[in-house]
């Protein structure tokens, strides 16, 4: 049974406290919209506070900033922050924030710095705070909230406060959209889940349906995790929904990440691929589950689809096929498909999956526990593939251990039991889920299973009942080509209580005999107060 969450305490972290009262300031206004409002005045938060410490500096004129001009748009540059007017800096518009125009004030200062910072952000800021069915006296409200967080100060960002409470916010907003929250946002055990088995260290990280931008989000912490160096990895995406293409380039301004390979186009990846020449060196992807309206009848002769024609009514394959197209010689990916992926024939996917096995591209596969996404109840798995599996020195790892030639093997895990219930709705992996099932994945792709089971906490990599299993292809052949994990890793053992036989017995007759002499207890009482209100009861 997945395990329960365990808690210091039931109070409420500073995130949770800020989104309950942004949250009552919502009113009537719909939660898609709202997202909008409430993340572009963070944003300006955050950049006008990282502003305002460099322009307090400069007025100082001490140091290395003697005689520099705290209005000088360079001075900003120099140093990789926006640089905020006076019109548009938070002091000014909390200041006004209880006027009936603070709409109006708000739209125009997200102009104004647009303006000065066109290069990176020309289009990307929402300018919704006028719009009539906004309440002006909540639009105050939330500034003032706002405004009582400092987010983009040195000692804020050490903390990392904004990237709690966007990605908190994302995540909170998710869950009151429902199905369409999952257009923009993956939970977060997800994508790290997914980054860790990969570890992006260098190259071209690629996500062409890219939602919010969590996937390069989480790549940046792991490199900072691990001392990487942040140039050393370049980021490409694509999303169709321009909204959300918004959400994601500003989710990436305020980390200081390089949003400018992200594309938007309202046709999508298929039918307008924004990176054609793109060769990445990861693909970290959730692509829409089972997507029908993928305008698969009008692609059916695609140059992509190396490995067969995907059905017109299930994108999957497309998609599967379409990360493989654009995955480097030494590539990997790794992304979130349904589990009907796993196992269908319809419409030639079998003969499709067959393909991709037989062409040894197949790395691991994960089936995660159900209700892990907001979005849906479909169940899900992850699929890792790799261009180089056959190459040991090509797929070396960049901490400078050496993985072998997985050629001719798959490795399969069975994470289902994994997990913890966020709440009655909604399961999360913790550090522990991640670790085990990371260190399995880096342990087999550097030492192969021995040809017997190992004691506990001896060697590294072993199949373990139940939950993981290294399959050769001639035993993917034997299941006809299905890649659901349960056929391979089979079931746990069954613990031995050390309790005879006789001995357990005993206490479970007795146990029933209980429960029998209880139940004839309360068949009395119920005929009892029956009688009290005139309906005896009578049983042949």
């Amino acid at each position: 049974m997945p395990k329960k969450k365990q808690t210091a305490n039931n109070s409420d972290t500073f995130e949770q406290k800020l989104w309950k009262t942004a949250d009552k300031l919502r009113k009537n206004i719909d939660a898609a919209e709202y997202k909008h409002i409430v993340l572009g005045l963070i944003f300006l938060k955050y950049i006008s506070d990282a502003f305002e410490e460099l322009h307090q500096k400069l007025l100082l004129g001490e140091g290395v900033y003697e005689g520099a001009d705290p209005e000088d748009k360079d001075e900003y540059v120099a140093e990789n922050i926006f640089f905020v007017p006076p019109q548009a800096r938070w002091s000014y518009i909390q200041g006004q924030a209880k006027q009936p125009t603070i709409g109006k004030i708000v739209d125009d200062a997200m102009e104004l710095i647009e303006r000065e910072n066109s290069k990176r952000l020309k289009g990307i800021l929402p300018k919704v705070y006028g719009q009539q069915k906004l309440d002006q006296a909540s639009l105050g409200g939330l500034i003032d909230l706002i405004g009582s967080v400092t987010l983009g100060d040195a000692e804020a960002q050490a903390q990392d406060v904004l990237g709690r409470v966007y990605e908190y916010f994302l995540g909170q907003f998710a869950l009151a959209e429902g199905k369409k929250g999952g257009q923009f946002y993956t939970p977060e055990s997800i994508v790290r889940l997914l980054v860790e088995m990969l570890e992006p260290y260098s190259g071209r990280v690629f996500d062409p349906c890219c939602g919010s931008g969590g996937m390069f989000v989480q790549s940046e912490k792991f490199i900072q995790a691990h001392q990487g160096r942040l140039d050393d990895i370049s980021i490409y995406g694509q999303e169709s929904n321009e909204t959300t293409y918004k959400l994601c380039r500003m989710n990436l301004a305020i980390r200081g990440i390089d949003g400018s390979n992200i594309k938007w186009n309202p046709e999508g990846s298929f039918l307008n691929d924004a990176h054609k020449d793109l060769k990445a060196d990861f693909v970290i992807a959730n692509p829409p589950f089972n997507d029908s309206d993928w305008s698969g009848d009008l692609l059916q002769n695609d140059g992509r689809w190396s490995y067969g024609a995907p059905p017109k009514g299930n994108a999957n394959f497309a998609w599967v096929q379409h990360f493989l197209y654009h995955l480097a010689p030494t590539g990997s990916a790794g992304f979130v498909l349904s589990n009907g992926s796993l196992s269908s024939n319809t419409s030639g996917e079998g003969e499709i999956r067959k393909a991709l096995v037989e062409a040894d591209l197949v790395d691991c596969i994960v089936m995660l526990p159900t209700q892990l996404f907001y979005n849906t109840g479909i169940p899900a798995c992850l699929w890792f593939m790799s261009r180089g599996k056959s190459n040991p020195h090509l797929n070396a790892l960049p901490k400078g251990e050496e993985v072998r030639s997985r050629q001719g093997e798959v490795l399969f895990i069975d994470a289902s039991e994994l997990g913890y219930m966020v709440n009655r709705r909604n399961r999360a992996f913790d550090d522990e889920d991640v670790a085990k099932i990371v260190n399995t994945y880096h342990q087999w792709k550097k030492n192969p299973s021995p040809p017997t089971p190992l004691p506990e906490g001896e060697g590294s990599y072993r199949d373990v009942k139940g939950f993981c299993k290294s399959a050769t292809l001639a035993d993917i052949e034997k299941h006809n080509f299905v890649l659901t994990p349960g056929r391979y890793v089979g079931i746990p053992d069954e613990v031995d209580d050390g309790i005879p036989f006789e001995e357990k017995m005993e206490i479970l007759t007795k146990e029933l005999a209980m429960q029998m002499r209880e139940g004839l207890a309360l068949d009395e009482e119920i005929k009892l107060q029956l009688k009290k209100v005139g309906f005896a009861l009578e049983v042949d």
